[in-house]
């Protein structure tokens, strides 16, 4: 881990399912709260359908401005799991039969289930390299800066520890909450003034209604705790001066 630089990602979720609202992305959570462990931070996250040219060109741009790129969705044993033959055609080299993929996957079925379906799960851009997969046996690939995963979320899970090792990352973003009882049309302009004097500091304001009160989270995060002290004694500041309710911290 490098800690003097800091180190981006993007998330490409790419399945029709999602853009049709039939099915709920979890996955770029799962991935950005993983990814800030490690001292990567998520720059951008994309959904995008299963159309061969849109992937091409997306992965394209994403991996030219990023350090790391991860995809969920589309390597499966389906016809429209596509995301392994468009990313084969973005980096320009050979879609095939991955021979370590096919021998695992092989070795997973049953005899006779190893069909036609599954068989396709094996193909990868060439010379990929293959991310263990501990859940349901079909691995996900790496080719370049690119990381591609499942897309469903308890088998994606499972393989992100596997990378642990793989991803250099800056400093760990680290973060703090203060949940008030308010609204955030009460602290707008003192907020403002707080993050214009904090320009490296991401303060985020999130309200909320829960058991028929409204109430106000403010996320401060940065990859050095001592801005994140300074942020949260000058909103504490305003806070007990408005005479807020504080209803947690942590």
């Amino acid at each position: 881990m490098n800690k003097n630089i800091q180190v981006n990602a993007a998330i490409i979720i790419i399945g029709n399912e999602i853009l049709s609202g039939r099915t709920q992305d979890v996955n770029s959570s799962t991935i950005a709260l993983w990814l800030n462990s490690l001292g990567v931070k998520v720059q951008e996250v994309r959904v995008i359908p299963d159309v061969e040219g849109v992937i091409v060109k997306t992965i394209n741009v994403v991996r030219k401005k990023n350090n790391y790129v991860f995809t969920t969705g589309g390597i499966g044993p389906t016809h429209d799991d596509i995301t392994a033959k468009s990313i084969s055609k973005a980096f320009n080299v050979k879609y095939e039969v991955n021979k370590e993929a096919y021998k695992i996957l092989e070795n997973y079925y049953k005899q006779g289930e190893f069909n036609e379906g599954r068989q396709k799960m094996a193909w990868t851009p060439s010379q990929a390299k293959l991310i263990s997969n501990p859940s349901s046996g079909a691995p996900g690939f790496i080719i370049g800066n690119v990381y591609c995963l499942p897309g469903v979320p308890s088998i994606l899970k499972s393989m992100l520890g596997g990378l642990n090792n793989l991803i250099s990352g800056g400093k760990p973003i680290v973060s703090h909450t203060i949940n008030l009882r308010t609204v955030e049309s009460e602290i707008a302009k003192s907020l403002t003034l707080v993050q214009d004097s904090n320009k490296d500091v991401e303060i985020g304001s999130y309200p909320f209604f829960k058991a028929g009160k409204l109430g106000v989270n403010i996320v401060i995060r940065s990859d050095e705790q001592s801005k994140i002290d300074i942020c949260t004694s000058q909103i504490l500041e305003f806070v007990n001066k408005k005479n807020i309710k504080i209803i947690n911290r942590g």
